[in-house]
C-alpha cells in the first residue's frame, strides 16, 4: 500500500527516473563526413558534366562548324573555277586546289589545302604536306608522292573511316582540270607519328622501289587518340580530262 502510493504521489521523482538513462549524443563526425560525401558526389556530378559537354562540343559541335567552314571554302574554289581568267592548270586557288573523293570513306567530297598544320586542318579540310617531306603535287605531271592529313576525330573528321580502305579501292582528286584516279595497293594500320619514310617520294615502307606518281593518306590512330599515324598508301592509274559537265569518272558513279 505504502508503495503504491509512493509510486503515485512521487509522479516527479518517477519522471525523473524515466529519463535517468541519458540520450546517446549525436555523433558530429558522421554528420560532417555524410555532408562531405554528399559535396564530392555533386562535384563528382558537375565534373561529369562539364566532361560529357567538352565530348560533345569535340566530337560533334566542332564536325558542324569545320564542314560549314570547308563548304564555304569549296564554293569559292569552284566559283573560282568557274571564272575564264582562272588560266589553264591554275595550281592556287587561295582557297584550295582540289577536292578529294574516296568512296570508301564515305565522306564526301574533301577540299584539299596546302599544310597540314591544326589551324588548316581543323577547318574540316585536308592538308598536303610541306614538312618535314614536301608533296609532289600530281598536277605537275612529276613523279613523287602526293602525301596528304586529314583529322580522324573532331573538326570535321575528314579521315574517320580510313580504316575501311582496302587494297584495289579508289582515291581521285579532282582539280579544275583532270580526275586524278589512284588505286590502293598498301595500308600500314599502325606506325609512329615520326615516321616521315612514309611520305617519301619512293614510299619504299609501302613496298614500291621505283619513282612513280603516288597519293599517301595519314590520320591518326587508334580512334579519339593521337598516339599513332594510319597509312595509305594508292599509285596513279589513269587521268581523265574533266569535260564541260565536270562528268565524275566510273568510281564516283
Amino acid at each position: 500500500m505504502n508503495v503504491a502510493a509512493t509510486t503515485e504521489d512521487t509522479g516527479h521523482e518517477e519522471h525523473t527516473g524515466a529519463t535517468a538513462s541519458p540520450r546517446a549524443p549525436r555523433r558530429r563526425g558522421r554528420g560532417r563526413t555524410a555532408l562531405a560525401v554528399s559535396v564530392f558526389g555533386e562535384l563528382l556530378i558537375t565534373a561529369g558534366l562539364v566532361l560529357g559537354l567538352f565530348v560533345v562540343y569535340s566530337l560533334w559541335w566542332t564536325n558542324v562548324l569545320a564542314d560549314r567552314k570547308a563548304d564555304r571554302q569549296g564554293d569559292k574554289v569552284r566559283d573560282t573555277w568557274a571564272r575564264p581568267d582562272t588560266g589553264p592548270g591554275a595550281l592556287d586557288t587561295g582557297e584550295g586546289i582540289g577536292f578529294l573523293h574516296v568512296p570508301a570513306m564515305n565522306n564526301g567530297e574533301v577540299l584539299v589545302e596546302k599544310g597540314t598544320s591544326s589551324k588548316i586542318l581543323n577547318d574540316g579540310v585536308a592538308g598536303y604536306y610541306t614538312d618535314p617531306v614536301k608533296a609532289a603535287l600530281p598536277m605537275t605531271g612529276k613523279n613523287g608522292n602526293f602525301s596528304l592529313a586529314a583529322h580522324r576525330d573532331g573538326h570535321g573528321a575528314k579521315f574517320h573511316n580510313i580504316d575501311k580502305l582496302d587494297v584495289g579501292d579508289p582515291i581521285v582528286f579532282e582539280t579544275r582540270d583532270n580526275w586524278y584516279v589512284y588505286k590502293v595497293y598498301g595500308v600500314l594500320p599502325e606506325t609512329s607519328k615520326y615516321n616521315v619514310e612514309v611520305l617519301g617520294a619512293v614510299p619504299e615502307e609501302s613496298g614500291k622501289k621505283k619513282a612513280g606518281k603516288y597519293i599517301t593518306l595519314t590520320t591518326c590512330t587508334p580512334v579519339y587518340t593521337s598516339r599513332y599515324r594510319y597509312v595509305v598508301w594508292g599509285e596513279l592509274e589513269r587521268v581523265e580530262k574533266v569535260d564541260a559537265d565536270r562528268t565524275p569518272p566510273a568510281e564516283l558513279r
